[in-house]
């Protein structure tokens, strides 16, 4: 709309400059030339399908554009603190867009990191550096009981909801996991045209609202759930327990996100806020949810099955693995969302003070796997904040064997952390389902962008494993990550946290998880948090 109004008033505005021109006074030129080069102005920056800012806000979005140009000092001040609640820092943001448009991601005069500040973590490198290989690696998904197994990309789209994101969003990010051979989570929204448009690789997400998948009434659709499932580009089946920027509670779409074509697509009532239940029906043990992981896969005619949580207690994630040992069953993956992950919408305390960070997480998931001999059946994924080549690493180092990103993705596909995705005005197009600002966002441009910047971070990623001197993901250890704990010491991952070796826990588990242990109950999720200690 603004976009229409700003070219129309221009036009105008020019139009009686002409005229005031040539019926009184030729000192009007002036007023001519001003409001005709910025009606030219505006029409070229509504046409143009490269900045979405200008699409939307053709003349006064350039002043953006201005504050960037004016940096360092004004572009922190007035971005940082317009655009930004728990940004990315500066560094990486800036990372992140040169990557997804292609340009120069190097910089003069050293590292603007505290290298002295306790808690800064590093890598290791090696004194005789490797070459990174032709092609990185991937991640094969499946385990014993999976006949479809999934190569995955060492970074992917992480879970975004179709309404959450808008069509064009969604589209593009799907693009770009088609061009760049990764895949793009959908999210619990549902299973959308959207997603199936342009062909690529699929993690349909399932929560516990069972959006896509669901009856009148909200229960879940095991006929609609194997019709969906079996779509060439659905890849892998996710169930989703909890999200890191929420955890808790079920999944939040805004009332005025919720269009006609939304509540088709999650059958729900139009323009209701739409809410997932925080628990889910179908199961409400440990043993209920290793049971439906294997229903899950059965009506996926062998697709890889998983879950997704961000970790709460331990006493619960011992329990899960005690089910997958009466059961003989274990999910093809468990995606772990840190308490860090982003989100369009939640209640500010339980993004400041719920969850588990993803580190912790991550390695009491990869830990409890390794402790019951599991680990080498479940291909564990890493989400929340990753967005460059480091993450990734860390993550890797830290028991994960791929990662997912959701922030990142979003800022490739345009997003300048607006922080209004909960309001439907969006002024990029990437969180609305307002037409006219969704219009802003050029799918074919935007895709190349999210495409560029996953083969960029995923290469500098392998570069670096090259530098520390792995060949390649499977060499990386916990020495090789150091943390500065005081201002004259640091160490590594290997001293920091206790390490599993396989079957640790079925022998004699070690005295700081021996009652975690002793209290895991696979028929029960238990009230019982279990002890703090280090994993």
């Amino acid at each position: 709309m603004l976009r229409l109004v700003m070219v129309s008033v221009l036009v105008f505005l020019t139009a009686v400059s002409v005229a005031l021109l040539l019926l009184f006074s030729s000192g009007w030129w002036v007023a001519v030339l001003i409001f005709g080069a910025l009606m030219i102005l505006a029409i070229a920056d509504a046409s143009q399908k490269k900045h979405s800012i200008l699409r939307n806000y053709p003349v006064i979005g350039h002043m953006r554009f201005a504050l960037e140009y004016i940096r360092p000092e004004l572009q922190q001040y007035f971005i940082e603190r317009n655009y930004d609640g728990r940004p990315f820092d500066r560094d990486t943001r800036s990372l992140i867009y040169e990557r997804a448009k292609g340009t120069n991601q190097e910089q003069a005069f050293g590292t603007e990191r505290d290298v002295n500040q306790v808690g800064y973590e590093y890598l290791v490198h090696s004194t005789a550096p490797l070459e990174p290989p032709a092609d990185p690696p991937t991640v094969r998904v499946g385990g014993p009981d999976c006949t479809q197994p999934y190569e995955m990309a060492l970074l992917n789209v992480s879970a975004m909801s179709f309404g959450a994101l808008s069509a064009n969003a969604v589209l593009a990010m799907n693009k770009g996991a088609a061009m760049g051979g990764f895949a793009q989570d959908t999210g619990e929204g549902g299973l959308t045209e959207y997603h199936l448009r342009n062909g690529g690789d699929l993690v349909w997400e399932i929560g516990s609202g069972y959006f896509g998948t669901r009856t009148k009434d909200g229960q879940f659709d095991p006929t609609m759930f194997a019709d969906k499932a079996a779509l060439p580009s659905v890849k892998c089946l996710s169930l989703k327990l909890s999200q890191g920027a929420k955890p808790g509670i079920g999944g939040v779409l805004p009332a005025g996100k919720v269009t006609a074509e939304i509540a088709k697509a999650r059958n729900v009532p139009e323009g209701v806020k739409c809410v997932s239940p925080s628990a889910h029906q179908v199961f409400s043990t440990p043993r209920g949810l290793i049971q439906f992981m294997a229903t899950m896969r059965e009506l996926a005619q062998g697709k890889p099955v998983g879950f997704k949580l961000c970790v709460g207690s331990r006493t619960d994630v011992l329990a899960i693995c005690k089910a997958m040992l009466s059961q003989g069953v274990t999910p093809d993956f468990i995606i772990v969302d840190g308490s860090e992950g982003g989100t369009g919408a939640a209640p500010m305390e339980y993004e400041d003070h719920m969850g588990t960070p993803l580190t912790e997480g991550l390695m009491l998931v990869h830990n409890a796997l390794v402790g019951t001999g599991l680990r080498d059946r479940v291909r564990l994924g890493a989400s929340g904040k990753v967005a460059t080549g480091t993450d990734i690493i860390k993550r890797m180092i830290q028991g994960a064997d791929y990662t997912n990103a959701a922030r990142a993705m979003m800022m490739a596909t345009g997003c300048i952390q607006a922080q209004r995705c909960h309001t439907n005005h969006c002024p990029v197009g990437v969180t609305t389902q307002d037409p006219h600002r969704a219009r802003a966002l050029d799918v074919e441009d935007k895709s190349r962008r999210v495409q560029r910047f996953q083969e960029a971070t995923v290469s500098e990623a392998m570069r670096m494993i090259a530098s520390i001197g792995a060949t390649g993901p499977n060499d990386l250890s916990p020495v090789m990550l150091r943390r500065r704990i005081g201002h004259m010491n640091t160490k590594s991952y290997a001293e920091l946290y206790n390490w599993m070796s396989p079957g640790q826990l079925l022998a004699e588990a070690p005295p700081e998880w021996a009652q975690d242990w002793a209290s895991a109950d696979p028929d029960s999720f238990s009230i019982h948090h279990g002890l703090s200690g280090r994993n």
